[in-house]
């Protein structure tokens, strides 16, 4: 996943650097940006993006609040974007590219977030932990967890399906992955392969259908040289860290593997 980090490390994690904003003309009325905008949801932690993307333009959604800055690659529009940053404003911009690595800025909000619950941002489905009720991997989600009775229980069936079933994709972590990568939770089912992004992603997934809050956190780890994603689950109250794609590379049922790990060893860049 290196090669991939190298990218989003200047595509996600400072694009508030990168991006350099050109405004070519004043920012259209609240009213008439309502199309392209959709905070129904703001309350919960999400927003829905319907912006028309030019053929051959790059663009991007940006989202900043405070300091902060989350920078996304917009491909379809009626993606959903979170707003984890807790109670506020957050200032949300769509950005083409004029040349290089500057953008000139062609819409920008103002969504005031109150949430009904802190939580249960991490229950929604967004961009990069994409699921719906009906795909595969809330199916099989649902199958592995029918007898447990606690979250905890559902959050070790899903992890011990998950570390015994995908294996680390090699070939495309030393191929290279574009910028624009995704995570695609059933793809990763299908194939029983992925890079650490899929593993984080998908156990995302599953726990989020069972309404287990997940983060996707993304950023650097003791345990691993390269850039890396993991998790932090909610149980009993705490925020745990897991990682299944630490877990997933030792071999042998019998080999030690901690479903908490300490977080300490991680250093967190961005959460999802």
């Amino acid at each position: 996943m290196k090669k991939l980090l190298m990218i989003a490390s200047l595509t996600l994690f400072t694009a508030a650097a990168t991006l350099q904003p050109i405004t070519a003309a004043p920012v259209q009325a609240a009213a008439s940006e309502a199309s392209w905008l959709n905070k129904d949801a703001a309350s919960r932690g999400v927003i829905a993006v319907r912006y028309s993307i030019k053929s051959g333009v790059d663009t991007k959604l940006m989202v900043t609040k405070g300091e902060t800055s989350y920078t996304y690659n917009l491909t379809t529009s009626g993606q959903t974007f979170p707003l984890q940053l807790g109670n506020g404003d957050y200032q949300v911009s769509v950005l083409e590219q004029a040349s290089g690595t500057k953008y000139r800025q062609v819409k920008k909000e103002t969504v005031n977030v109150k949430l009904d619950d802190a939580n249960a941002v991490f229950l929604n489905s967004i961009q990069n932990v994409r699921w719906q009720t009906n795909g595969n991997a809330a199916k099989l989600a649902e199958e592995l967890t029918k007898s447990a009775k606690t979250d905890e229980e559902k959050a070790k069936a899903i992890y011990s399906y998950i570390i015994k079933k995908i294996n680390y994709d090699n070939k495309l972590a030393a191929s290279g992955v574009t910028s624009d990568y995704l995570p695609d939770a059933d793809r990763t089912l299908s194939t029983s392969k992925g890079i650490c992004y899929d593993y984080a992603s998908l156990y995302a997934v599953m726990l989020r259908s069972q309404k287990i809050p997940a983060k996707l956190m993304m950023g650097t780890s003791s345990y691993v040289k390269e850039y890396h994603a993991w998790n932090e689950v909610l149980l009993n109250g705490k925020w745990v860290t897991v990682d299944t794609t630490v877990d997933a590379s030792k071999a042998g049922a019998t080999a030690q593997k901690d479903f908490v790990k300490d977080s300490s060893k991680y250093k967190v860049a961005k959460v999802y």
